[in-house]
């Protein structure tokens, strides 16, 4: 087993080689050659190592065969491995060719592939950049750079190719300068969630499926696999368990895509792996299918876990995605720049029935989907249908700095539609943000690793402690403690003598009978509108007090027929009566009103947010403490979660004496670092 050290510089020692790319192609190009480039190496090796072990066979039982005779053996054989390559060619024969003759060979290889390896060049779209590659004389350079590279399972698992996959990724990602809001998952989180998850076969359970709606390169699904192996200290009852895993993912990106079904082809999983979007309906005419995965009760799984990108839109299929609004996103659809609870709806959409053992799931998340939404909105409602339907176990916060592309917190949430009786209504909160220790290097943007001490100590806290709090890191909580009232208040704002106060403001709305309606309806008491009038050049100031049964329009008009009525018995001398309305309207509707205020009760519309359980006029009365008019509940409680609140713990702030003792010393400490520079200089 390679150390992290010898992976990462092994990824340094291929990054590197990208810069005889320099001038040629941008740095986002960089991983459409590299990649590819190392996975046919890769690919090779396996081959390699397959006709050697093929050959000695075969020499074995025909030992008096010509070599030819042996070749053509060793073809018929390699025909019946998982994957083959009918050419003469391998990056170390083409490293020795002429330029010329080297771009036509190169190309026969890569046409000499099985079509399972074919499929795979083709996702990685790997064909057109070998014409870019002719075009400008470089595929020689990456052939003779790959050829000496030892790629080959018995070097590098798949779990450490993956990794070293994953840290190309990261580096290319950020010399193109992308966001690309794929965190991919360390090691060590992944090993958490399979034992938080407890992935075991047993005689009730002798073959398990596991799923992952976002495997990238299938590094999760391969440690997944590769932790619950390990548990069975029986080598042949390993060998025997090695196919009673069988692996789901569907992925994108059709280079992740390209890279995970290669390792899982080389390493012989029980895999089915499709490329795709798996948040939307599945769809033969769409570019990117949608989900592949979704044929009723054959599609059920039994641990599901993923690390869905973080703050990913989903605004481009958001009409394809709302298909589903009626069955698997019928508990809500969160908001457009966030989709990481449609994953989640996609994980929990997949369960396999509790009469056939139920399901589990484990996802990491940001922040955001634990409080993110208000009040029925589609994340808040998704929270609600969650929770309500006992389905959240537990949520663990982990430490800041463990990923490679964001140092940001993020959440392990921890899911069953068959929790134990132990933890039926029950949801655990684990504070692991302290579990951890300095990387000796960091990796991007991973500063800090969990040590299996860390891992063992998160173990613990979620498999004990469920019957009573006993430790300041661990809490239980009821699903409606994560609840509350959205109750709409209107209050009445007292003056400087604590007495209900009156105000008197521009009012800015057109002065209609519908708009004043909304105004006598709300304050439910009399108001006064004061203004002034104008008909042409002529102004008229005008006052008018309303009761909330009274008419505007019968009101306003009869005030401005009385200021306008010399004016008005003009405009109607000699009109006929049948047209005396329609003229009187008319000019009524030529009058305008400027600079209108109105006086009123000061009343306060505002949102309180108050936990499920308390007496909601109680609690208006005691935090509100001015007179209450009128108050109304939501139509349907909100759910949020709020981890730091609930692990918060007050700490005084320093003396003032101290902070001055400190600003003093550091004032010192500069003044002593300046005198050592100059007695330097001098």
């Amino acid at each position: 087993m390679s150390t992290t050290e010898n992976l990462n510089n092994l990824a340094q020692e291929i990054w590197k080689s990208a810069e005889s790319l320099r001038g040629k192609f941008k740095a986002y190009e960089y991983q459409n050659i590299v990649l590819p480039m190392i996975t046919l190496r890769r690919i090779e090796c396996v081959l390699e190592s397959f006709r050697k072990k093929e050959l000695e066979t075969i020499q074995g039982r025909f030992p008096n065969d010509s070599e030819d005779q042996l070749k053509v053996w060793l073809k018929k054989a390699e025909k019946d491995f998982r994957f083959y390559n009918t050419s003469e060619w391998a990056f170390k024969q083409l490293d020795k060719e002429d330029l010329q003759v080297l771009v036509d060979n190169f190309t026969a290889y890569l046409k000499a592939f099985s079509p399972n390896i074919t499929t795979i060049i083709d996702h990685f779209g790997f064909k057109e950049t070998v014409l870019k590659l002719k075009k400008n004389g470089l595929l020689p350079t990456l052939v003779k750079q790959y050829a000496g590279l030892d790629l080959g399972l018995d070097k590098l698992s798949n779990l450490e190719m993956g990794y070293v996959y994953e840290e190309l990724l990261r580096r290319f990602s950020e010399q193109s300068g992308e966001e690309a809001g794929e965190h991919f998952t360390p090691r060590e989180v992944i090993r958490l969630m399979v034992d938080l998850l407890d992935i075991q076969l047993t005689e009730q359970q002798p073959t398990i499926f596991i799923y992952d709606p976002a495997c990238g390169t299938g590094g999760m699904l391969s440690v997944a696999k590769k932790h619950v192996l390990d548990r069975i200290t029986d080598s042949q009852q390993r060998d025997l368990a090695e196919d009673k895993i069988i692996l789901y993912g569907q992925e994108l990106q059709p280079q992740n895509f390209a890279i995970c079904e290669a390792e899982m082809l080389l390493k012989a999983d029980k895999c089915h792996i499709k490329i795709g979007n798996s948040l939307i309906p599945y769809d033969i005419s769409r570019k990117d299918l949608g989900d592949q995965l979704n044929d009723g009760i054959e599609h059920r799984f039994d641990y599901m876990l993923s690390n869905p990108p973080f703050g990913v839109t989903w605004s481009d299929y958001k009409t394809q995605a709302e298909k589903l609004n009626t069955t698997r996103y019928k508990a809500g659809m969160p908001r457009s720049n966030d989709g990481a609870l449609l994953f989640l709806q996609t994980m929990l959409d997949k369960m396999k029935p509790i009469a056939q053992g139920g399901s589990k799931i484990a996802v990491v998340f940001n922040g955001s989907p634990l409080s993110n939404g208000d009040c029925g909105s589609g994340e808040s409602e998704i929270r609600r249908w969650i929770i309500e339907n006992n389905w959240l176990d537990a949520i663990v916060m982990l430490p800041d700095q463990l990923f490679y592309n964001t140092g940001i917190y993020t959440y392990i949430w921890l899911l069953s539609n068959n929790k134990p009786d132990s933890h039926h209504q029950q949801i655990k909160i684990i504070d692991a943000r302290e579990q951890s220790e300095k990387e000796p290097k960091s990796f991007g943007n991973k500063r800090n690793r969990m040590t299996q001490a860390h891992l063992q100590w998160i173990k613990d806290a979620y498999n004990h402690h469920w019957q009573t709090e006993t430790h300041p890191q661990i809490k239980l909580f009821k699903p409606t403690d994560f609840a509350y009232h959205k109750v709409s208040v209107v209050f009445w704002q007292t003056d400087e003598h604590d007495q209900p106060a009156f105000i008197t403001e521009p009012y800015e709305k057109d002065l209609t009978a519908a708009n004043i309606k909304r105004e006598l309806d709300f304050y439910d008491s009399e108001i006064t509108f004061t203004g002034v009038v104008l008909l042409d050049d002529k102004e008229q100031p005008f006052k008018l007090t309303l009761k909330p049964n009274d008419s505007f329009t019968t009101s306003y008009h009869k005030q401005l027929k009385a200021l306008f009525k010399a004016e008005l018995a003009e405009v109607l001398k000699g009109v006929d009566d049948k047209d005396k309305a329609k003229i009187e309207k008319a000019f009524l509707k030529s009058i305008i009103a400027l600079e209108i205020s109105f006086y009123h009760r000061h009343y306060v519309q505002d949102n309180e947010y108050i936990p499920y359980g308390e007496d909601i006029a109680a609690f208006l009365e005691r935090e509100i403490a001015k007179p209450i008019i009128r108050w109304q509940d939501s139509d349907q409680l909100g759910y949020e979660i709020l981890p730091n609140k609930y692990f918060y713990h007050y700490q005084a702030p320093k003396p003032t004496a101290e902070l001055l003792k400190d600003f003093w010393q550091l004032e010192n400490d500069a003044v002593n670092l300046l005198k050592s520079l100059e007695s330097e200089q001098g």
